[in-house]
This record gives structure tokens, C-alpha cells and sequence, in this order.
């Protein structure tokens, strides 16, 4: 091959130049499209969720795409955004009430749980116990524990502070989610494609189950944690707890992390109980009871839709998404996991466990075999 030839084929300035200029061009779409972001991933993982139902109500209306769009669309809204922005809404207007509460008392007096002499055979035991434990340090715990409730809860609320940048991604979830419902073939058609590009059909396979963990993500923690703190917020105003719009969006953040609603349920019957109300105290138990346990009739209906995900993944999903991306990340992050955890479950079962860690020595080479 000529010199000028072999000067042609392997041109390394022209290489590194042309990455350099794919990389700037790279980063540069990033940097435009970076506002609309989360927005599109959020609108991404409700339109996979929500993609079966837009068919069914694309069926009941004639056929029509544009029809069936405009329902979702404000069903969506209807069911999701203005919800949202009301609880959103109800924890800034209680923000200085909560943070002086929780940070401006001087002093926590412990309650003196006068009721629990009412209690039958273990009433008056409970009673002096806890009386034992005030005049052994008690007040002394609470002093300690107080200054933590009060970052806590300022903590939280500050999360909830981004209230305008939390309704415009809002706002982007619904213009994206009409969008990739009207071209929801002709998108899944383009991602699958550079999936192929990309990975051939190992690439192929990942965007099926990619689509597969986030139905199975909303399925399984979303749906399940919406009923609980819906049904639980119901018990919570109907016994006449203060604020129950905001102990219903905590407890919706509790049944997230999969922690349950009783978090919120348990103290609001203690107080119920404190304050002298032992009807709607033993009412609210009972309602707790079955809301608790709720998730035990409903989750197993959706594990066999897929939603089989180990407890610790969605935990570190919320809290992690929380953090990152405040409280759009509380949707965003366990997605984001669960894809990734089974993306590698499924590459580390494409080859199985070699003989050496099942126990069995491996079969003998071709060098040992000639060296016997």
C-alpha cells in the first residue's frame, strides 16, 4: 500500500478532531435541552404506564387518536397535576406554622397519657411505666430530640419551597405527555430503532424491558402508595386531625419509600386519645387497620403484572430521586433503579455460572491433557 495511501486510512488529527466537534455538538444539545429534561422523563414514564389505557379509550372514542388524547390529557390532569398542586399549595401555606411549632418552642412537654389507666388488665402497668420513664430522663429525650424536629420539618418543607419550578415540570409532563401519546408508535419505532443501532437486539430487548420496569414501578409503588394515603387522609379529616391535607402528602411519601402510612396514622390516634377523644381515636384505629393493611391484598395483584422489586431499591429510589431532583425526583428516581436493576439482572443471566462456583472442578485444558 502507498505511504500517501496508508496517510489517508489512518489520518489520527482528522480522528480526534472529528470527536472533538461530535463531543461539542453533544454537550451543546445537552445544554439546550437541559430545562425540558426531567419534564420529558416524567412524561416518558406516564405515558408507558398509561399507554394500554389510551388504547381502550381510544376504542371507546370511535377511534379517534386526537380524541383519545385530549381525554388522557385531562385526565391527567384531573387526576394527577391539580391534585398535586393543591398539596403543594397547602404545605406552603402551613410552612411558618409548622417550622415555629417545630423550632421555636422553648420547651416539648411530654404528654402525660392519663388515658392508658382506661386500658383493661395492662392500663395502670403501661401508665406507671411511662410515668417512671418521665421521672427517669424523659424530658430530658424530648429536649434532646426536639432540635431534630425542627431541622426535620424545615428540611422538608424547604423541599416543597421550589413550588414554581415543581409546576412548570408539571406543565412539560402534560405538553410531552399529549405529544408522545399522539406519535406513540412512530416515537417507540425511533427509540427501538437506535436501540438496535445501538446494541443489535441485546439493544432491542433492553428498551422492551426498560418499558416493562417502569409500567411496573407505577403499578406497584405508585398506585398502591396513592390508595393508601388517599384512604388514609380520608380517616385523618373525618376524625378532625389538624391539617390533614399535608399528613396525607407525607404519608404519600412514607408509602413511596414503602414505610407504610401508619408512620402518620399511629401518632394521629395517639393524639386523638390524648386530647380525650376515644371515639374517633378507636375509629381511626380501626380505619388504620385496614389501610394498613391494604397493600397485602393489593400488592400481590400487581406483582403479577411485573412489579416484583426488592423493597431497599424503591427506598434508595425515593430518598436518592428526593435529593437529586426534589419532588419530581420522588417519580423519576426509583424508575430510574428498578430500569437499571433489571437491565443487569437480565445481562447477568444471559451466562450462567461457571462450574467452579457450583462446587465442581473445571474440565481439563488442552495443555493439561497434553502434559499427562
Amino acid at each position: 500500500m502507498p505511504k500517501s495511501a496508508r496517510q489517508q486510512r489512518f489520518d489520527l488529527p482528522r480522528i480526534l478532531f472529528s470527536l472533538m466537534f461530535i463531543t461539542i455538538m453533544i454537550i451543546a444539545c445537552f445544554w439546550v435541552v437541559q430545562p425540558f429534561i426531567l419534564g420529558f422523563a416524567w412524561a416518558s414514564m406516564v405515558v408507558i404506564a398509561t399507554w394500554p389505557l389510551m388504547l381502550k379509550m381510544q376504542k371507546l372514542l370511535w377511534g379517534k387518536r386526537s380524541l383519545a388524547v385530549t381525554g388522557m390529557t385531562l385526565l391527567l390532569c384531573l387526576l394527577f397535576v391539580m391534585p398535586i398542586s393543591i398539596l403543594v399549595s397547602t404545605v406552603m401555606d402551613n410552612t411558618s406554622a409548622i417550622v415555629s411549632w417545630a423550632s421555636g418552642q422553648e420547651k416539648l412537654t411530654p404528654p402525660r397519657m392519663e388515658w392508658l389507666t382506661s386500658l383493661p388488665f395492662v392500663g395502670n402497668r403501661l401508665f406507671s411505666s411511662w410515668h417512671s420513664l418521665l421521672q427517669s430522663g424523659g424530658s430530658g429525650v424530648f429536649a434532646k430530640v426536639q432540635p431534630y424536629i425542627g431541622q426535620t420539618a424545615t428540611w422538608l418543607l424547604s423541599q416543597a419551597a421550589h413550588i414554581g419550578r415543581f409546576l412548570m415540570h408539571c406543565g412539560l409532563m402534560l405538553i410531552f405527555s399529549a405529544l408522545l401519546y399522539y406519535k406513540g408508535e412512530a416515537v417507540a419505532q425511533g427509540v427501538r430503532h437506535f436501540a438496535l443501532r445501538l446494541g443489535r437486539e441485546r439493544g432491542d430487548a433492553a428498551v422492551i424491558l426498560a418499558a416493562q420496569s417502569i409500567r411496573a414501578v407505577a403499578l406497584g409503588v405508585v398506585v398502591t402508595a396513592i390508595v393508601q394515603s388517599v384512604l388514609g387522609g380520608i380517616g385523618l379529616a373525618v376524625s378532625g386531625i389538624p391539617y390533614p391535607t399535608l399528613l396525607t402528602v407525607v404519608m404519600f411519601l412514607f408509602c413511596l419509600a414503602q414505610l407504610g402510612p401508619l408512620l402518620v396514622l399511629i401518632p394521629a390516634i395517639i393524639w386523638l386519645y390524648w386530647s380525650g377523644d376515644t371515639t374517633w381515636g378507636t375509629s381511626l384505629l380501626v380505619w388504620s387497620c385496614v389501610v394498613g393493611t391494604l397493600d397485602n391484598v393489593i400488592r400481590p395483584m400487581l406483582i403479577r403484572m411485573g412489579a416484583d422489586l426488592p423493597m431497599l431499591l424503591i427506598l434508595c429510589g425515593v430518598i436518592g430521586g428526593l435529593l437529586a431532583f426534589g419532588m419530581i425526583g420522588l417519580f423519576i428516581g426509583p424508575v430510574v433503579l428498578a430500569v437499571s436493576y433489571r437491565l443487569l439482572s437480565a445481562w447477568m443471566k444471559e451466562t450462567p455460572l461457571p462450574e467452579i462456583v457450583a462446587g465442581t472442578s473445571p474440565p481439563p485444558t488442552d495443555s493439561t491433557t497434553n502434559a499427562q
